[in-house]
């Protein structure tokens, strides 16, 4: 077996803690550093791993013992992260979304070029195992060509404890820059081609919390394939209960708290507000042992309800399997519960160091659903159909990675 990845973590809050349990159990990847500005997350990793733990991104970027960086710090940093990491001849996997700008994206996509680095994006959802599935299941042609992908999620986003950048679009708040890009890369997955054109509209509707919590857009692709994509973070109607109330993280919910995310933040001011969502980081809850030995989640990440309309059948990737409605026969495919959760990300990011496997969560494809996120504001802004010129198809190498 190859050496596992020595990689470098550059920010230890909420996406981090969500990718904890994969960077704790999964055997191809150790953590060797770290960076972030707390000192009691830096204490705290220190401690769980025996690791390096420093006060800047870049003294982590500088860090010999780090092959790879995964950065999750806020969306305004990625940019520069991206780029300490590549000039120091790291590879780099960055969270969604890639960058606030086309520009951003092309600088970082330069960087990594330059200095012969891979750049992954993520995680997104379209790392999922049963995405994946669904797109290598579309790979035989059994069904016949995609003509309609459908992507609907209702969850209560907007009411998660949120510092105040997060609820300013102009920051890289709001459900359009946070979520959108989850659903904007599952639907491009399972679609294939590349997208050509967007047209939606957004809503703000808390004067509260002044950004973006839903939008519906339409997306056209070439060869006459289109999709609907459907968000709503308002917290109402929850798409989890057509899943048998399993999670986004793939764990078992108990349906019956509703509103318990409006009730948590009712009379909270905006520090306070903020205060609560750093007590969900790392260096504040649970250690990295009791993540490590707690159980994997009984089913796979998923985003809501997708299904993908083809020639011949709908196929409609749910978190334990793929439903499948052909012309005579509906069944369903079981897939085996996760071991590791979100592994998928950690071996496409191993398979593109260590393996020389092609990646599809590259820079380019950051970068076109970055441009998706961007066309579905200034589509709500203008009520005109959006052109896209820097998009990029799935590639047909998914059958050997499902």
């Amino acid at each position: 077996m190859p050496e596992p990845l020595r990689l470098g973590v550059a920010g230890l809050g909420r996406a981090f803690m969500l990718m904890l349990p994969t960077l704790v159990r999964h055997p191809m990847v150790r953590l060797t550093a770290a960076a972030d500005p707390r000192p009691e997350a830096r204490d705290s990793f220190a401690r769980d791993f025996a690791a390096a733990a420093h006060a800047t991104v870049e003294a982590l970027c500088a860090d010999p013992a780090v092959e790879a960086v995964y950065i999750a710090t806020p969306h305004q940093f990625h940019v520069e992260h991206v780029r300490l990491a590549a000039a120091h001849g790291k590879h780099v996997l960055v969270e969604k979304p890639m960058a606030l700008a086309i520009a951003d994206c092309e600088h970082m996509i330069e960087a990594a070029e330059l200095a012969g680095v891979h750049l992954l994006v993520g995680h997104s959802h379209s790392y999922d195992l049963p995405y994946l599935r669904t797109r290598a299941l579309i790979e035989t042609g059994a069904f016949g060509a995609v003509r309609m992908v459908t992507a609907m999620n209702f969850t209560d986003y907007l009411y998660r404890p949120r510092r105040p950048e997060e609820l300013d679009t102009a920051e890289g708040g709001g459900a359009i820059f946070s979520q959108a890009p989850h659903q904007v890369e599952v639907v491009r997955l399972l679609a294939g081609s590349r997208a050509t054109g967007v047209r939606a509209s957004a809503g703000i509707w808390d004067p509260a919390r002044r950004t973006e919590g839903a939008y519906a857009a339409h997306l056209s692709f070439e060869d006459s394939v289109f999709a609907t994509l459907t968000y709503s973070g308002h917290g109402h109607f929850d798409t989890d209960a057509l899943h048998g109330w399993i999670g986004e993280m793939g764990q078992q919910r108990d349906g019956s708290g509703y509103g318990d995310a409006r009730r948590r933040l009712a009379g909270l001011d905006p520090a306070q507000e903020a205060a609560l969502k750093n007590r969900r980081a790392y260096g504040t809850t649970v250690s990295a042992a009791e993540v490590r030995e707690g159980p994997p989640p009984p089913a796979y990440n998923h985003f809501g309800l997708v299904v993908v309309s083809c020639e011949r059948g709908d196929l409609r990737p749910m978190p334990n399997g793929i439903e499948i409605y052909s012309d005579l026969e509906r069944r369903f495919e079981p897939l085996p519960p996760p071991a590791v959760p979100r592994a998928e990300v950690i071996d496409e990011l191993v398979g593109a160091v260590r393996d020389g496997r092609a990646p599809l969560h590259t820079g380019r494809w950051g970068m076109a659903t970055a441009e998706i996120c961007l066309a579905i504001l200034q589509s709500s802004e203008t009520g005109q159909n959006v052109p896209l010129s820097h998009q990029v198809g799935a590639p047909a190498i998914l059958e050997n990675r499902s």
